[in-house]
């Protein structure tokens, strides 16, 4: 069966370490999943510089579409993105069978002290605007089959654990 697991979350939240532990599991147990990185997709893109609302309304519909297109020929699709819009989440559940949406919550403060690619930084410095969840606003899932709440010294793998664990319970 093919679906799309949309593994969504603020910069720094873990989106792409906890895709590529839930990619590397349904590969170990004989599936055919491809995974979907929002920062690889925007520069395989070539859209890497606009950072608004309406440029990353965009790119999520791509995102989204391009995930349709591939689950169709019976691949799992694994997405890591943020893409944090009503409008996106929506269009998931109507367009994409077997959705699986997983948000992952962690608070401003956490995502500042990780902050690996130094946006929470140079947005404080003025460097940067459009961040989401500082100057741009985010509309978190309002009903993600699963949320994973920050929780201190929870490992990616008991993150990884509760996402096998749900989806299971599902499929």
């Amino acid at each position: 069966m093919s679906n799309v697991i949309w593994i969504t979350g603020l910069s720094a939240a873990g989106k792409t370490t906890l895709a590529t532990l839930f990619t590397e599991y349904l590969c170990d147990n004989d599936n055919s999943v491809v995974m979907l990185d929002g920062d690889e997709l925007r520069e395989a893109l070539g859209t890497t510089s606009n950072h608004s609302r309406e440029a990353r309304l965009g790119l999520a519909f791509k995102y989204a579409r391009l995930a349709k297109m591939i689950a169709s020929q019976g691949v799992k699709v694994v997405v890591g993105t943020v893409a944090l819009f009503k409008e996106v989440h929506d269009w998931n559940r109507v367009n994409h069978p077997n959705y699986f949406e997983v948000y992952l919550k962690v608070p401003i403060e956490e995502l500042r002290r990780r902050d690996p690619k130094g946006i929470y930084r140079r947005f404080d410095l003025g460097e940067i605007n459009n961040v989401a969840g500082l100057d741009l606003e985010i509309d978190e899932p309002l009903n993600p089959d699963l949320i994973i709440d920050f929780e201190p010294g929870l490992s990616p793998e008991q993150e990884l654990h509760q996402l096998i664990s749900a989806y299971k319970k599902k499929y």
